[in-house]
């Protein structure tokens, strides 16, 4: 079957900009090989205008002239969205999720695959195969800087990965994940973990301000203090307690703003703080 469209992206919110924008980018698909879905006027506006590809507001059209079709939805909105595209999916569709929490299995059953024990036989009510590759993106796939978690379906195939970490390696990178249990995990980090760092900069502005800074000299500071440290953590290969100890003097300023950390258990908070987003996922696929 001739597909129109290369790529669809079926939901037009922050993440598929980024996504779009990435692939465009990088000339993945050309633009005129693209097609969107939204409701919103606005955000059609913005894709048709800034990307220079398709808009519609019917979501069975995308599916039926699509050959590779992410679902860009809330994972609250899915099932709605589900139902009333599910009888033209077909096996010759590859389905490329980012909702958070919802796992391959349910995604095929949505679109119309029959319950089975055999994960391998996931097969549509027309007897075709209902191939799924689950993606975690991060925000940062906005400035070419994203990272991303891939997991493959029962349905799909190794090709199908390599479709999928194309379009998402042309926005940063990608790690293929082997056991989908650990997907929310994977959310957990790289998913939510973009808004641990901005909050963590704000709190060092408020520190700088406290010190006497303005507030754009502080997250002047900050903000590119913090580029400098990951890009060194990523050039260098060592692991961050080895930079950590080398920019610690015995008694000095950074000991004792480590030592304040500790006694206030900021290590422990950051880490309940991604076992809570890693338990939400959790909720949201169920």
């Amino acid at each position: 079957m001739a597909f129109r469209y290369a790529f669809a992206c079926l939901g037009a919110g922050n993440m598929a900009e980024g996504i779009v924008a990435a692939v465009v980018n990088k000339g993945v698909f050309p633009r005129e090989a693209i097609l969107i879905s939204d409701p919103v006027e606005a955000r059609r506006q913005l894709f048709a205008e800034r990307f220079g590809v398709a808009t519609t507001t019917d979501n069975r059209q995308l599916v039926v002239e699509s050959q590779r079709i992410m679902l860009a939805v809330k994972p609250q909105s899915f099932a709605e969205v589900a139902a009333s595209v599910a009888d033209v999916a077909t096996g010759e569709q590859l389905f490329i999720s980012i909702m958070a929490g919802k796992s391959t299995a349910s995604i095929a059953t949505a679109l119309g695959s029959r319950a089975s024990t055999d994960a391998q036989t996931a097969t549509s009510q027309k007897g075709a195969i209902i191939r799924v590759v689950r993606v975690m993106p991060n925000l940062p796939i906005r400035v070419g800087a994203g990272m991303a978690g891939i997991c493959k379906g029962a349905g799909a195939s190794e090709q199908d990965v390599a479709d999928v970490q194309a379009i998402f390696n042309a926005g940063g990178g990608s790690v293929v994940i082997d056991d989908e249990s650990l997907m929310d995990a994977v959310t957990a980090i790289s998913g939510s973990g973009p808004a641990y760092f901005y909050y963590f900069v704000e709190a060092m502005v408020e520190g700088g301000k406290a010190c006497g800074l303005s507030e754009a000299d502080a997250l002047e500071l900050a903000k590119y203090t913090c580029l400098g440290a990951g890009r060194m953590m990523i050039e260098t290969g060592e692991p961050p307690a080895d930079l950590r100890a080398k920019v610690t003097s015995k008694g000095g300023t950074t000991q004792a703003a480590l030592e304040s950390m500790a006694r206030a258990g900021v290590d422990r908070a950051i880490r309940d703080a991604v076992l809570a987003a890693f338990h939400r996922g959790r909720e949201l696929g169920q």
